[in-house]
């Protein structure tokens, strides 16, 4: 076994605070958040370690750990030009690596 992460396509899941928060935004957001995680499903690294390691997503996300002292611990994904965030956890399991989105803001 090594230390090395499957790759991608990644799992996701939605904590269901979240969920209806995002249920809640008008349609148009309700796009952008899918949009949005649908960026991070698909990423090589989800943690996005190392310079201009966000440089593949669209000019209008990009992403940073919540804590630098943490930086495999959850991370924030920007959205909208910083209009939007959601905060998503990256689970790096042997089987079956998942993303978990834990919270989300829109204004």
């Amino acid at each position: 076994m090594t230390d090395a992460l499957m790759g991608p396509p990644w799992q996701m899941d939605w904590r269901l605070d979240a969920l209806a928060d995002r249920d809640r935004f008008p349609e148009h957001v309700r796009r952008m958040v899918d949009e949005a995680p649908a960026e991070l499903v698909t990423a090589k690294d989800p943690f996005f370690r190392g310079i201009d390691a966000d440089a593949d997503l669209p000019k209008s996300m990009y992403v940073e750990p919540v804590r630098s002292t943490d930086p495999k611990g959850p991370h924030v994904l920007h959205f909208d030009n910083h209009r939007g965030w959601l905060i998503y956890t990256f689970i790096p399991r042997t089987e079956d690596p998942q993303i978990v989105v834990e919270e989300i803001f829109w204004q």
